[in-house]
C-alpha cells in the first residue's frame, strides 16, 4: 500500500519525497560515464588501423583472447558487446525520462531555450537530438558486432565501410557530440574539478570539451577514410570477403613453400 501511495503522490506515507528519481538520475550518470569512457577507448582501438593493418589485426585478436588461447575466440567479443548493449539500453531508457513527452512540453522548453540564450541549455538540446539518433544507429552497430564478431579486422571492417560509410559518419558525429556534451554536463552536475571558482571551472571545462570533441572527430574521420580505402582496394583486387592474413603469417607461408 505504501508503494501505491508513493506512486500516486510522489511521497511516502511518512511524508518524505521519493528517492527513486535521485537513484535513477545517479544510475543514468553512472551508465553515461561508462559509455562515454568506453567510446573513447573504442575509438583508440579502431583507429589502430592508422598505424598499420597488422597492428589493427593484433588488437582485434587480443580482444578475442589470443594472449590466452591458441585460437582466437570471437565469442568473447560478443560477450563484451552484449554487456555494453545492455548498459546502452538502460542508459537510453533512463535518458528518455527527461525528454519532452508531448508537444506542449516541447513548446515550453523551446521558449525557455530561446529566452535564456544559455549555451548549456542549447547543449542539452543537441545531446537530446543526438541521443535519439544514437538509439537507432548505435543499436544497429552493436547488434552487427554482437552477431558478427569474426568480421572485425582490417579487411572485414574495410568491406563494411564501403557500403556503410554514410551510416558510420553520422554515427561518429552523434557519438562524439552526445558523449562529449554528456561528460561535460556530468562534470558540472556532480561538481568534478570545481575548485574555488565554479564559473571559471565551467568555462575551462567547456573549452576542454570542445577540444576533445574536435580531436575525436578528426581521429574518427581519418579512421573512417582508412577503412574505406582498404575496402575499395579489396574490391579492386577481388578479395572482398577474405580474411586478413598478417605480414608475419604471409612470410611464414612463403618460407614453408620455399622449403618444400
Amino acid at each position: 500500500m505504501s508503494e501505491l501511495i508513493e506512486g500516486f503522490l510522489g511521497k511516502s506515507i511518512e511524508g518524505r519525497k521519493s528517492r527513486l528519481p535521485a537513484k535513477l538520475d545517479y544510475l543514468q550518470s553512472a551508465t553515461g560515464l561508462f559509455l562515454g569512457l568506453f567510446m573513447w577507448g573504442h575509438m583508440f582501438f579502431v583507429s589502430s588501423i592508422l598505424i598499420s593493418k597488422d597492428f589493427m589485426y593484433a588488437v582485434a585478436r587480443f580482444f578475442e583472447g589470443s594472449f590466452i588461447f591458441e585460437e582466437p575466440k570471437p565469442g568473447l567479443v560478443s560477450i563484451v558487446v552484449a554487456v555494453v548493449f545492455l548498459i546502452f539500453i538502460v542508459h537510453a531508457a533512463l535518458g528518455m525520462r527527461k525528454l519532452p513527452a508531448n508537444f506542449r512540453q516541447w513548446q515550453v522548453y523551446r521558449t525557455h531555450m530561446k529566452m535564456m540564450s544559455h549555451e548549456d541549455t542549447t547543449l542539452w538540446f543537441i545531446q537530446a537530438i543526438t541521443g535519439f539518433a544514437m538509439f537507432f544507429m548505435g543499436s544497429a552497430h552493436l547488434f552487427l558486432m554482437l552477431t558478427q564478431p569474426s568480421t572485425i579486422g582490417p579487411f572485414g571492417s574495410g568491406d563494411r565501410m564501403v557500403f556503410m560509410w554514410p551510416f558510420y559518419l553520422l554515427l561518429l558525429l552523434a557519438v562524439e557530440f552526445h558523449g562529449g556534451i554528456g561528460l561535460y554536463r556530468l562534470s558540472v552536475k556532480w561538481g568534478w574539478f570545481e575548485g574555488e571558482n565554479a564559473k571559471q571551472t565551467r568555462a575551462t571545462l567547456k573549452k576542454v570539451k570542445w577540444a576533445i570533441t574536435v580531436f575525436f572527430l578528426a581521429l574518427g574521420t581519418l579512421t573512417l577514410v582508412a577503412y574505406l580505402k582498404i575496402g575499395l582496394e579489396n574490391i579492386d583486387q577481388n578479395r572482398v570477403g577474405q580474411k586478413y592474413a598478417p605480414t608475419t603469417q604471409i612470410h611464414e607461408i612463403y618460407q614453408a613453400k620455399v622449403r618444400a
